[in-house]
């Protein structure tokens, strides 16, 4: 008899993590996603650009300016 309540207890223990690990991998590729569509507006509104090409970019604003 304890030795079935003792199964009972580990597969429900077994159980709650399976449910943790689920929802981690989730929230993981929910993480994921929303990574990629910020790079992709980071990207798209150009603010991925190296200090040196924003250089380049105003050094090229400054020589239209003028």
């Amino acid at each position: 008899m304890r030795l079935g309540l003792h199964v009972d207890i580990h597969n429900l223990e077994v159980e709650k993590l399976r449910k943790g690990k689920n929802k981690a991998e989730e929230d993981f590729d929910s993480l994921k996603t929303d990574y990629k569509k910020l790079h992709l507006l980071i990207r798209t509104a150009g603010l991925g650009k190296t200090s040196e090409q924003w250089r380049q970019e105003i050094k090229e604003e400054k020589i239209r300016a003028d």
